[in-house]
C-alpha cells in the first residue's frame, strides 16, 4: 500500500492584489495619470510533488508471473541527488543504484508510489493600470502586463519511472530517474481592455 497517485503532502496557494500608493494623490495631473494608480496582483503556488510508482518494463515486467506487473527491489535509500546536467543537458532526479531486479517469480519489495516527484514553486504576476475617460459613465482603458512563471526558473514535471532490466547486462534504459519534461518557461503578455 502507498499514497494515492494525486496525493500532495503540502499545497499553498496565495493570491493578492496591491494598490501601489506612489503618485496616487500627486498634485500634478500628468504624474498622477501616468505614474499613479498602478496595481500589482499575483497568484503564487507552492506544492510538493506527487507520488511516482516505479515499475518494471520489458521482458521482466511480469517477472515470470502471468498477467502481473511488478516493481523492483529496494536495496538502498531512495535519494534525490543534486540536479546534474550532462553534455546533452539531461538531469538525473533519482539515484538508480537503489533499485535492483527482484528474484524470478517474486514481487519486488518497493512499495506502491514510494517515490515523490519534484515540487513546484510558481509565481504568476500582473501589473496593471486604469486610464479613466469618464468617471460618471465608468468608461476607462485598462492596460495590463502579465507574466506566468515570472522568475523564469525551471520547474520540472515528469520523471522516467520504468526500469527495463536485461538478464545478463542489468539495467537497460539509461533514462530511468531522469526528468522528461518541464513546465513552460516565462510567458509575458500585454493586454488592453476598454470599458464603456
Amino acid at each position: 500500500m502507498g499514497p494515492g497517485g494525486y496525493d500532495r503532502t503540502h499545497v499553498a496557494v496565495v493570491n493578492f492584489i496591491y494598490d501601489i500608493p506612489l503618485f496616487r494623490g500627486n498634485q500634478s495631473r500628468l504624474l498622477k495619470t501616468t505614474l499613479g494608480g498602478w496595481q500589482v496582483s499575483g497568484i503564487v503556488t507552492m506544492e510538493s510533488g506527487i507520488p511516482i510508482n516505479i515499475g518494471l518494463s520489458g521482458g521482466r515486467g511480469g517477472n515470470g508471473l502471468p498477467n502481473a506487473t511488478n516493481r523492483p527491489d529496494l536495496v538502498g535509500k531512495i535519494s534525490y541527488p543534486n540536479a546534474v546536467g550532462t553534455g546533452n543537458h539531461v538531469i538525473q532526479y533519482l539515484d538508480p543504484s537503489a533499485f535492483v531486479l527482484p528474484a524470478v517469480g517474486s514481487f519486488g519489495n518497493l512499495g506502491h508510489n514510494a517515490v515523490r516527484g519534484p515540487g513546484r514553486d510558481n509565481w504568476n504576476l500582473s501589473l496593471f493600470k486604469n486610464f479613466v475617460f469618464s468617471e460618471t459613465r465608468g468608461s476607462r482603458l485598462e492596460f495590463r502586463v502579465e507574466t506566468f512563471n515570472t522568475w523564469n526558473h525551471t520547474q520540472f514535471n515528469q520523471v522516467a519511472s520504468n526500469i527495463s532490466f536485461d538478464n545478463t547486462t542489468g539495467l537497460v534504459n539509461n533514462n530511468f530517474g531522469q526528468f522528461t519534461s518541464a513546465f513552460d518557461p516565462r510567458i509575458l503578455q500585454l493586454a488592453l481592455k476598454l470599458y464603456f
